[in-house]
């Protein structure tokens, strides 16, 4: 399997995987495709990631910039992170979250936020962080990894394309 940058080729397949991974999501707002075609319209894909085997995508990731107290701080959001239903469980989604978290260390981000399972992204480092609030989300969701000492205070926000609607 092959973790590499997505090519222009591939974002109707992006699109389709993330809605198909996303369906019966309880936690899905059914807006995710969605979220990274507005994203990616307005070039606030920070880093975008698929895991691709045989020429079939089956799972990508998306990182987006965030303000921390309405100014940027070097700050990125993860999400959302996607696989095939019949591919998850056999970690490809924690390879693309680890690639990219590489990636995003290697271009020089300060840090990276992500609202998700304390338990699944606790593993890559991640943890709720009394500096870094998102408005209306318990806390132990709402999750930090700084990638140095420095961690900014404030409420986070994500780019105004996750508040698209259908």
């Amino acid at each position: 399997m092959d973790i590499r940058c997505e090519k222009p080729g591939d974002r109707q397949a992006i699109h389709a995987l993330i809605e198909e991974a996303f369906r019966s999501a309880p936690h899905s707002s059914g807006t995710e495709a969605l979220i990274v075609d507005t994203l990616r319209g307005a070039g606030a894909l920070t880093l975008s990631l698929v895991a691709a085997e045989q020429g079939v995508v089956l799972g990508h990731i998306a990182f987006s910039p965030v303000t921390v107290g309405g100014a940027e701080a070097g700050w990125h959001g993860l999400g959302p992170l996607a696989v095939l239903p019949r591919h998850q469980r056999l970690g490809i989604g924690s390879r693309l979250a680890m690639e990219g978290l590489t990636g995003l260390r290697a271009a020089g981000a300060r840090g990276c936020v992500v609202l998700g399972d304390p338990l699944y992204y606790g593993r890559f480092g991640f943890r709720a962080r009394a500096e870094l609030s998102l408005a209306a989300v318990p806390a132990a969701y709402f999750q930090a990894l700084p990638f140095g000492t420095d961690v900014p205070k404030g409420m986070v926000a994500y780019h105004p394309a996750f508040d698209v609607r259908r």
